[in-house]
């Protein structure tokens, strides 16, 4: 029996909405579920809408591994005008006219931002420097210089391109992508970097998180779905189980009684053999999801245990 004033162990797939920050669909949960114990995995810009997936009581222990998943998202790049942002929410720098810019040379400068890349993070970003976030850095006047880092852009794909204007009569390019990447890729430094290449300058006007993981906006509930279904006192409805939530992201390995017994008391057992690239969600009788473990050198290495 849950205590007094906590929620329901397990994911709560949003839909969020634009112009909200990810802390604050977090607090919107808090009030929901009736708990303090909620996190999320990977932030969205307050621009951007879309899958985000958010952790109740034990789960936010599955959060930071799940932060780690491919993620696939809609967006909108525009061609020809540069923003302090790299996206919509900043000024204008640049307004060069992308008339000259043709569909082959696009695809060209795509194919040279897919796969495994060097890219160098938005300015604008979380990242820390000396203890202080890139953004804020930025918004204090400073110029901020960030290391490239690996990311794997596994696709990258247009599905309309479409004339526009700029304030001032410049012909601008929007293309309607989808982007298939790693964790820690940002999709508005790959429309930088695709509008730099083309001489241009770019930016990203729209950005919609389709899937995080095995988790879609198919299984994604709204702000308003989940508020009713709090005041109808069935917002557990809106939660999928953490053992559920589990076998969906993580490869999965079944073990018998003396087994769990041991792995939830900290002995390191013989690993399952699954040659996961990854966390593996150990379950024992009855279905009940114990533990996540890696497997290192033939051993089960528990990284978190949730009985």
């Amino acid at each position: 029996m849950k205590r007094k004033g906590t929620g329901p162990d397990g994911l709560v797939i949003v839909d969020k909405p634009a112009d909200i920050t990810s802390h604050g669909v977090v607090a919107r949960i808090r009030k929901l579920a009736g708990t303090r114990r909620v996190g999320h995995a990977g932030t969205l810009d307050p621009m951007a809408t879309g899958v985000l997936v958010i952790g109740v009581e034990k789960a936010t222990r599955l959060l930071g591994h799940l932060a780690l998943t491919e993620k696939t998202y809609r967006a909108t790049i525009r061609l020809g005008q540069t923003t302090v942002t790299d996206d919509a929410e900043g000024e204008v720098t640049a307004t060069v006219s992308a008339a000259g810019v043709t569909r082959e040379a696009i695809d060209a400068g795509i194919a040279a931002l897919t796969g495994d890349i060097l890219q160098v993070p938005s300015s604008v970003s979380a990242i820390k420097i000396d203890g202080k976030r890139s953004y804020t850095r930025v918004r204090q006047g400073e110029e901020v210089e960030l290391a490239a880092r690996p990311v794997t852009v596994s696709a990258f794909t247009v599905h309309e391109q479409r004339e526009a204007a700029a304030e001032d009569g410049s012909a601008l390019i929007d293309l309607d992508v989808t982007v298939s990447c790693s964790s820690g890729t940002y999709v508005r430094a790959l429309a930088r970097d695709l509008g730099g290449g083309l001489g241009v300058g770019g930016h990203l006007t729209a950005l919609r998180r389709t899937r995080v993981g095995p988790y879609g906006l198919d299984r994604a509930s709204t702000l308003e779905e989940l508020q009713a279904a709090a005041e109808a006192d069935d917002f557990a409805r809106a939660v999928l189980p953490i053992g559920a939530a589990a076998d969906a992201a993580f490869p999965r390995w079944d073990v018998d009684a003396e087994q769990a017994r041991l792995l939830t008391n900290g002995v390191r057992l013989d690993g399952p053999g699954l040659a996961a690239d990854g966390p593996i969600a150990v379950f024992g009788p009855e279905d009940r999801f114990l533990a996540l473990i890696e497997e290192r050198r033939g051993k089960a290495r528990s990284l978190a245990v949730f009985v």
